[in-house]
C-alpha cells in the first residue's frame, strides 16, 4: 500500500481541527483499498473443515517471535485462515516493516490489508500505517473494507491519528467452494451500544456479499462491558471480583453485539469463560477480559480453544529461535482464539 510523505499527513491531520473525519479520509484513498496478494498456490485436496485462527498481534512490535510462534505452538495448528487485528506497516515501534507482508510469506499464506489508522504522533514513520489482515491458505477471490460508525475521534487522543475502525470481508475460494471470512476490529472507546451500531454495520454488509455463504467472522470486538472512556468505572472494576466476573462470565448481558449477532444467524465462540485480553492497569497488575470472538454462520465448530501468549505457556520454543530467547512476558497483551469448522460437502 502506497505510503504519504510525513508533511502531508501531518498536513491531513490538522485537517481534523476543523474538518470531520470522514472528509479527511475521504481525501485518503488508502482508507478504502484492500489490496489482495495471492501469493501461493491453493493446496491440491479439498479439506474436511477449517482451522480459524483470531489474533490480535499487538503491532507486529516482536515479529520474528510472532512468526515463530504460528509455525511452531501446537494449539494454534492447523490453521488455514489468520483474522487478524494490529498490523503496523512503516512504523518506527515495529522496526519500519510491514508486518502483514513478511509475515505472510514467512507463513505462505496469501492476504489482503485494511487501514485502519494513520499515526501522525512519530514523523520518522516511513508510512505510520496501522490496520487489520486476513491471512488465508486459500485464494482470496475478492475483498472490501467496512468503515465503521465513528464513535471516538482518535486525532485528538494522545496517539493522535487520522482514521477509525473497520472490518475487512473477503470471500475464499476452497477448492471450489466460496467461504466468507472477515476480521473485526470494534471501538474500545466507547459503550456497549456503540459497539453494536458497528457490528450491526458489519453484519449487513457480509449478508449482502456472502448470500448463501458459510460465513466465519472474528477478531477484536473489545466487549470490555464499560465504557473504554471511563477510568472510574475501569477501577470500580479491577476493585471488585462480582464486577470482573461479569468481564468474563456476562458479556453477552452487558454487550448487546453478541446478541445482534446470535439474531443474525451467528454462533459465538469461544463458548466458555475465558481471559483474551490483559489490560494494564494503572496501579499495577492487569483486568482479565473477554474481547476476541469467532462469529460463526453455517460453519459447525468441531474444536475449540483460547491459546495463551504468555512466555511461560512455551515449551515447544525451539532453541536458538527468537522466540526461545525473547526476554519479555507475553508476545501480545492479547490471546489467540482457535477453532475447527467443518465444511459441509
Amino acid at each position: 500500500m502506497q505510503g504519504l510523505p510525513n508533511d502531508e499527513r501531518q498536513r491531513l491531520g490538522a485537517l481534523l481541527d476543523h474538518t470531520s473525519q470522514a472528509e479527511v479520509m475521504a481525501r485518503i484513498p488508502q482508507f478504502s483499498q484492500a489490496e489482495i496478494h495471492n501469493i501461493v498456490p491453493a493446496p491440491a485436496e479439498t479439506p474436511d473443515s477449517l482451522g480459524l485462527l483470531v489474533f490480535n498481534m499487538e503491532r507486529g512490535v516482536h515479529l520474528a517471535e510472532l512468526g515463530d510462534f504460528l509455525e511452531t505452538c501446537p494449539e494454534a495448528k492447523p490453521y488455514d485462515v489468520i483474522l487478524a487485528n494490529e498490523l503496523d506497516d512503516g512504523c518506527v515501534r515495529s522496526g519500519q516493516k510491514d508486518t502483514t507482508k513478511e509475515l505472510a510469506e514467512r507463513l505462505g499464506m496469501n492476504y489482503v490489508f485494511g487501514l485502519e489508522f494513520i499515526e501522525l504522533v512519530n514523523g520518522e514513520d516511513a508510512k505510520g500505517f496501522h490496520g487489520n489482515a486476513i491471512f488465508s491458505r486459500w485464494p482470496i477471490k475478492r475483498a472490501q473494507v467496512v468503515r465503521l460508525p465513528e464513535q471516538y475521534n482518535w486525532y485528538f487522543d494522545r496517539q493522535r491519528r487520522i482514521g477509525g475502525r473497520l472490518a475487512i470481508l473477503a470471500e475464499l475460494d476452497v477448492n471450489g467452494k466460496s467461504v466468507g471470512v472477515g476480521t473485526i476490529h470494534l471501538e474500545n472507546r466507547t459503550h456497549g451500544p456503540g459497539r453494536q451500531e458497528q457490528l450491526e454495520t458489519i453484519l449487513k454488509a457480509a449478508d449482502e456479499m456472502f448470500p448463501g455463504m458459510p460465513v466465519a467472522l472474528g477478531g477484536d470486538l473489545n466487549t470490555n462491558t464499560f465504557d473504554g472512556r471511563d477510568k472510574d468505572a475501569i477501577q470500580e472494576i479491577a476493585g471488585s471480583p462480582a464486577l470482573q466476573r461479569r468481564c468474563l462470565e456476562d458479556v453477552a448481558a452487558w454487550e448487546g453485539c453478541l446478541p445482534a449477532a446470535e439474531k443474525s444467524g451467528y454462533t459465538a465462540m469461544p463458548d466458555h469463560p475465558i481471559a483474551t485480553r490483559r489490560k494494564p492497569l494503572p496501579g499495577g497488575g492487569h483486568l482479565d477480559l473477554r474481547l476476541d470472538w469467532l462469529l460463526l454462520r453455517d460453519l459447525e465448530p468441531t474444536d475449540s480453544r483460547t491459546i495463551s501468549t504468555c512466555r511461560e505457556t512455551w515449551p515447544f520454543a525451539l532453541p536458538g529461535s527468537a522466540l526461545e530467547s525473547f526476554g519479555g512476558q507475553e508476545l501480545s497483551d492479547h490471546n489467540a482464539v482457535w477453532a475447527e469448522c467443518a465444511l459441509s460437502k
